[in-house]
């Protein structure tokens, strides 16, 4: 998306709305800051309303994270791309899981035909979790746990295989996605339903805060949202009624609110409008900051700092040019930069195709080397502030998110509203939205309705979907089932199952489950047979 629409009026100077439904003034001036106010609206970085920056010194102390999203075929494989990425400056992973996995069903699942290894590394028990991290640093390098449905058990490999190298529970980082709720709206890769799953996003919460310290055990992902439709206002103001549902169901729990909502991150999108998404992160900041003081009254200044994880979105690449996605990839890492980003990703130029190749994860991440090293992006921080457009875009942008809880909230909160389909339907309706203004040419996007090139046939590199993965894969599991021990796997199931039904945190049963080389089927079985199925609602 251009992430503005132009509207001719006569002959006069355009009209221009974002998609967030903002007007954009030809020219700003301190009137359209009048009622701002230095120390409440913008401060210090590192202070709050943390505007600038959750940091003191930002990237001028350390530059971001970052983690190009990656992981294919099997765990061989994917530890051999980790590897490459890590070898080229790569400070953190960002793990992809095929759809199975993410389904919770093992490699030799009829169901599972055709799709192993197919869009991610596919896992079956702790053995394939041995080979994808073998020889890898995890207190030094962290990782993202792109799975939803079944988190719980894709941490518990986790903490199982850092025992297991030998690395220490207090100092591994992990982040699994762990969101179910967007899933609901925006994904699809769900499983149970609503109030069980975030039942498990609960136990994972109150397990880490207990046994890693330094996991992230949510990441709230507006990022999925985002790319099925919603606008840049929906993003933030649905991710953050998500957010609420879970730090609620969590301090019902009764934990205090400062001893895990600092570990909870968000993983948001970038693509369209170069300030609209500047400004909608800046807003973000500042209003989760907010949010928590006044709604929870956290004290602890940790837990008014909004973590987050800024990716280039696979939404904004076109296959019409593919090409030009690279510079569209540029522009997003940018943003990301602007924005004051902790951790960064960037799709890569061919995604819109395909799993990306080496060249081009690579082009991606050199991207990003070139920001910090050659365009003096770490030269001093927030180089925005103080902007009139970029401030009273902040305020306009917060404003609107705010508006758009209030609507979530008047219906009974986030889960009621993804229960009942409210939120789901928002998202269709606004992607429609989107669509028709493409095709009208409301909606610019260069190389598609506008400056269109006639091509031959395009020149990338395809990612060819090998059949032997399955066949891999199924070998090691009938080996691995082989090798265990049949009675403890059945003894630490059968825990799992009475755990599950006694409504206690399933965490420990999990990783003493995984431990014995239980299969993520076979878990995820008994956690279905207790929880049951989440029925999709009609959008219509």
């Amino acid at each position: 998306m251009s992430g503005a629409m132009y509207k001719k009026e006569g002959d006069e100077i355009k009209e221009v709305i974002l998609e967030s439904g903002i007007k954009v003034k030809s020219l700003y001036t301190p009137e359209d800051l009048k009622n701002w106010d230095y120390e409440k609206d913008l401060g210090l970085p590192g202070e709050f309303p943390y505007t600038r920056g959750i940091h003191p010194e930002m990237y001028r102390s350390r530059s971001w994270t970052t983690r190009q999203y990656s992981g294919f075929g099997t765990p061989k494989e994917t530890n051999e791309r980790f590897k490459f990425l890590i070898a080229n400056g790569q400070t953190g992973l960002n793990v992809a899981y095929d759809l199975p996995t993410q389904m919770g069903l093992d490699s030799d699942d009829p169901m599972a035909v055709g799709e192993v290894g197919r869009v991610g590394m596919a896992v079956d028990t702790l053995r394939d979790y041995e080979v994808a991290f073998e020889g890898i640093d995890l207190e030094r390098i962290g990782s993202g746990l792109t799975i939803n449905a079944v988190a719980s058990i894709a941490l518990a490999m986790y903490q199982a295989v850092a025992e297991k190298y030998g690395f220490s529970l207090s100092k591994i980082s992990a982040t699994p996605q762990n969101d179910i709720l967007k899933e609901m709206v925006g994904r699809g890769m769900w499983i149970f339903p609503v109030g069980p799953s975030i039942k498990l996003i609960g136990d994972t919460i109150e397990y880490s805060s207990k046994v890693m310290p330094r996991t992230y055990p949510v990441s709230v992902c507006g990022y999925h949202i985002r790319e099925s439709g919603a606008n840049p206002v929906q993003e933030i103001s649905y991710a953050f009624e998500i957010a609420i549902a879970y730090i609620d169901h969590v301090l019902e729990r009764g934990l205090d609110i400062d001893n895990f909502v600092g570990r909870i991150s968000f993983n948001l999108d970038i693509y369209g409008n170069l300030f609209e998404q500047i400004c909608k992160f800046r807003a973000a900041r500042r209003l989760w900051a907010r949010t928590i003081k006044e709604r929870y009254s956290a004290k602890d200044k940790r837990s008014l700092q909004f973590r987050m994880l800024a990716g280039g979105g696979g939404a904004g690449l076109t296959k019409q040019q593919p090409e030009n996605n690279i510079v569209r990839g540029a522009y997003y890492a940018l943003i990301a930069t602007l924005s004051g980003t902790q951790t960064s990703a960037l799709c890569s130029f061919d995604e819109a195709y395909t799993i990306p190749t080496p060249k081009s994860a690579l082009i991606s991440l050199m991207t990003f080397h070139i920001l910090a090293e050659e365009m003096g992006l770490r030269d001093t921080i927030d180089p925005l502030a103080g902007s009139y457009y970029v401030e009273a875009l902040t305020s306009e942008m917060e404003e609107k998110i705010r508006e758009e809880m209030k609507r979530v909230e008047e219906i009974g909160g986030m889960a009621k509203a993804v229960a009942d389909g409210y939120v789901q339907r928002e998202v269709a309706r606004q992607a429609y939205e989107q669509e028709r203004a493409i095709e009208e040419g409301r909606l610019i996007k260069v190389g598609v309705n506008k400056f269109e090139v006639p091509e031959d046939e395009k020149d990338v590199e395809l990612h060819e979907y090998d059949s032997r993965v399955l066949d891999e894969q199924v070998k090691r599991l009938k080996e691995v089932k082989a090798e265990r021990s049949s009675s403890l796997v059945a003894k630490t199931l059968k825990d799992l199952e009475a755990a599950t039904r006694a409504g206690k945190n399933v965490m420990p049963y999990l990783v003493e489950a995984v431990k014995a080389y239980a299969t993520i089927g076979e878990m995820t079985a008994v956690l279905k047979d207790v929880y049951g199925e989440f029925k999709e609602p009609s959008i219509f």
